[in-house]
């Protein structure tokens, strides 16, 4: 009989696309904000992630359809203690560029460098799953009602 009690769980890691980030930033209620102040209470094993490409995306857009957030991403983006991946080389992104959506790309990329587990996603279609492989695309929803139980559960 082995005991498991003492055996530490792997590091999964998420990385969140623009869009969950700025969902989760503009309602206080739902998936992508359950993600967020999940990673901010820095819940054990699970450890985020984002793109030099996203956060660039989510400050352009915040200045310019939401300036009055800017303040609120300025505190509570440094809660959630995501690391930032470095901007991918463009021929990564060129390479992908063949085979995907172009605004999804560099996006995909980012994930590949920072060794992703999951790309946290409110839009999957432009990431189609044979190129993604071996990271898996979900939405905050399938993240958190079908992937998270079975990882805190150790299942």
């Amino acid at each position: 009989m082995s005991d498991t009690t003492n055996t530490p769980q792997k590091d999964v890691n998420l990385f969140l696309d623009s869009n969950v980030i700025l969902s989760g930033l503009l309602s206080s209620k739902g998936y992508p904000r359950i993600l967020l102040d999940l990673l901010s209470l820095e819940v054990p094993i699970l450890k985020g992630m984002t793109g030099q490409y996203n956060v660039e995306e989510i400050e352009r857009n915040l200045k310019t359809r939401f300036p009055e957030l800017l303040p609120i991403y300025q505190e509570f983006f440094p809660k959630m203690k995501l690391r930032i991946v470095e901007i991918p080389s463009s021929q990564e992104v060129v390479t992908l560029i063949k085979v995907m959506s172009p605004k999804d790309a560099p996006v995909l990329a980012s994930a590949r460098m920072g060794k992703a587990d999951y790309l946290i996603t409110g839009d999957k279609k432009g990431f189609p799953k044979n190129v993604a492989k071996p990271i898996l695309i979900l939405n905050p929803f399938e993240f958190i009602e079908k992937i998270l139980p079975t990882l805190v559960l150790g299942c």
